[in-house]
């Protein structure tokens, strides 16, 4: 199955130490011929941080894709109604955001997209890149586990030995769990070892 001609939102939350592994992704996407939506926090617009500029990864985005970002709540939920994707990405998911999501908080541009495609029993793919997966954000990922059209980029413990609760996904997956969670199903296995993953 390919994901060409497949209208795909990618959605980017504040893990910024991720998003250098994110990017690759995304132009793998494109170059397979999807059309990538991008989507964008107000934290990813507006804060500036040893990784890089907000500024500069939107720009860099929106050069990657071909497409003007979506920085509103208002410009993202007409991809419920009006204008459908065939499956939306959240990567990196931050703790903040995963527990909006898991309790039906919609205030930023990314979750209002992500409750737009399950308004339409789209699939809406979760990378997660959060320091505390195994403390109190445990209860969210678990809730998300098991609510119906989210599906998980496989993740593990990224720094067991300093972060003990932070968990990570593997990134270079992002496609093929995009290419399972079209046809309904959850890629496995979903909890993986990530410490000293090749990325």
């Amino acid at each position: 199955m390919s994901l060409k001609g497949k209208r795909i939102g990618f959605g980017l939350t504040g893990s910024h130490c991720t998003y250098d592994v994110v990017f690759p992704e995304i132009e793998k996407l494109v170059n397979e011929g999807a059309e990538v939506i991008p989507i964008v926090t107000f934290t990813v617009q507006n804060t500036d941080t040893r990784f890089g500029k907000g500024e500069d990864w939107v720009e860099r985005i929106v050069k990657l894709t071909g497409h003007n970002i979506i920085d509103s709540i208002v410009k993202a939920e007409p991809l419920g109604p009006k204008m459908p994707l065939d499956c939306m990405v959240i990567a990196p998911l931050t703790g903040n955001s995963m527990s909006k999501l898991a309790n039906a908080l919609t205030d930023s541009p990314v979750l209002m997209a992500a409750k737009a495609t399950i308004r339409n029993h789209r699939p809406v793919v979760l990378g997660i890149s959060t320091n505390d997966a195994l403390g109190l954000n445990g209860v969210n990922l678990m809730r998300l586990m098991a609510t119906k059209d989210f599906y998980f980029i496989p993740y593990g413990q990224d720094a067991p030995d300093k972060k003990p609760n932070s968990m990570v996904a593997r990134m270079s997956m992002i496609r093929e769990t995009i290419l399972e969670a079209i046809q309904g199903r959850q890629i496995q296995p979903v909890i993986i070892e990530r410490f000293n993953d090749p990325e």
